[in-house]
């Protein structure tokens, strides 16, 4: 039986897809075997196009809608159950209709443009305008979050408090960062998660300034910053949260810097209200950011100024956040009609709209030492006055320190998903 959601769910894409009338198929996908022949295949992850349109993961599965038929015009096609996925895997039989129905469903629409959403379909030629504004239709229409989706996003934010709670009784000179992303993602699963909802970052030291860093077996030193960006996942709903600690007493700068950012965050989620334009908000984080740094001594001159100048990415050089719930970066992009900003600090934007309620977005302010950006001669001679480049020098290995929630945009204030999880320092 299909879940009680999706007829709503439904509802809301087609009327975001009219006036086309172009038929609408949208695939799973199928897994993608490991390439040394062991009869296994990585962990498999539907498109989550299907997975909104369908309510769940089906490798090969179909759904196929008319618009000509109204609301009986929704099909779900799957692929039956073989004998060697019922002995190998346990496998159960699907719901919905053979997968064998699709070539007649599409042959008796032939002639017709086809919009193609999901992962490609066999035999399917989609139409490319078709499918782009679908696609376009399909975003907005799953940015704003509905009871069902909120409920599973809920239950992964409980996994991942479960696991950050963890963190500061482990955090302490000579663990690893290894062993802590595995206390936090067990954690994680004996609070009801499935599994991480994408690759967990644990960097110490200067590792903390490397903004996707994959924990290794470095020990974390005494006074080292310890970043983690973690979440849990919840029948593909996840949570995205990041918190800086330090291994012991913090340093005067350190607790300086991590003001900063805790400060410029708390300023950001105050303006996640319906209808602020979400480069609005980042450039102003941005403005706090710099004015941390410039009270810090770390830059010289007036904080808008040094943001028209693009000094503030030296130290904060990706995007404010982006929308979060079915997977990590969920429907993000760009709103009807917007080409992207050519600006060179922007280009990590992950989006460019206007908030609405319902949105849950990641507001994820950092600021970081990163050498490859902080040693480049190009940039010191640019920003040669306005950078206390002695100052920076001192602390070129320190790493960074971000601090990310998960905010959920209302109409009578935003509401911070994560606020459960501590933001302290040490």
């Amino acid at each position: 039986m299909s879940p009680a959601y999706l007829p709503a769910r439904r509802e809301r894409l087609a009327a975001a897809l009219a006036p086309s009338d172009a038929p609408l198929v949208i695939g799973a996908g199928e897994p993608v075997p490991l390439p040394e022949g062991s009869d296994q295949t990585y962990p498999y992850r539907a498109h989550a196009e299907y997975v909104f349109t369908a309510g769940g993961d089906c490798a090969g599965g179909v759904i196929a809608y008319d618009p000509r038929e109204g609301a009986a015009g929704w099909r779900s096609f799957v692929p039956p159950v073989t004998e060697a996925e019922r002995v190998w895997c346990g496998a159960r039989p699907r719901e919905g209709e053979d997968i064998g129905g699709f070539t007649a469903w599409l042959n008796a629409r032939a002639g017709r443009r086809i919009a193609a959403l999901g992962a490609p379909v066999p035999g399917v030629e989609a139409d490319p305008a078709a499918s782009d504004a679908a696609r376009l239709a399909c975003a907005e229409v799953r940015r704003p979050k509905d009871a069902h989706e909120l409920e599973l996003m809920e239950r992964a934010v409980h996994a991942t408090l479960a696991g950050y709670a963890r963190l500061p009784e482990l955090i302490r000179p000579g663990i690893t960062e290894r062993a802590l992303q595995i206390e936090l993602e067990a954690a994680f699963q004996h609070a009801g998660a499935d599994r991480t909802g994408y690759g967990t970052i644990v960097g110490a030291g200067p590792n903390a300034a490397v903004l996707h860093f994959e924990p290794s077996e470095r020990a974390v030193a005494p006074g080292d910053f310890v970043l983690v960006d973690a979440g849990a996942e919840v029948r593909r709903y996840v949570a995205d949260v990041t918190r800086t600690y330090v291994a012991g007493k913090p340093s005067g700068f350190q607790r300086d810097l991590h003001a900063a950012v805790r400060q410029a965050q708390e300023r950001a989620i105050a303006r996640c209200v319906p209808g602020a334009e979400w480069k609005q908000v980042h450039l102003a984080a941005a403005i706090d950011l710099t004015a941390g740094l410039v009270g810090m001594g770390i830059l010289r001159g007036q904080p808008e100024s040094l943001v028209e100048q693009e000094v503030h990415a030296l130290f904060f050089p990706h995007g404010l956040g982006h929308l979060v719930g079915l997977g990590v970066r969920d429907a993000s992009g760009l709103a009807r009609g917007r080409t992207r900003d050519p600006r060179p600090s922007l280009r990590s934007l992950r989006m460019d709209l206007p908030l609405a309620d319902g949105f849950v977005v990641t507001v994820e302010p950092g600021l970081y030492f990163i050498p490859a950006l902080l040693q480049d001669p190009a940039r010191r001679a640019r920003h040669c006055d306005t950078v206390n480049w002695g100052l920076v020098d001192a602390h070129l290995t320190i790493g960074g320190v971000r601090i990310e929630d998960d905010v959920l945009v209302r109409a009578g204030g935003p509401k911070v998903l994560t606020a459960g999880i501590p933001q302290a320092l040490a």
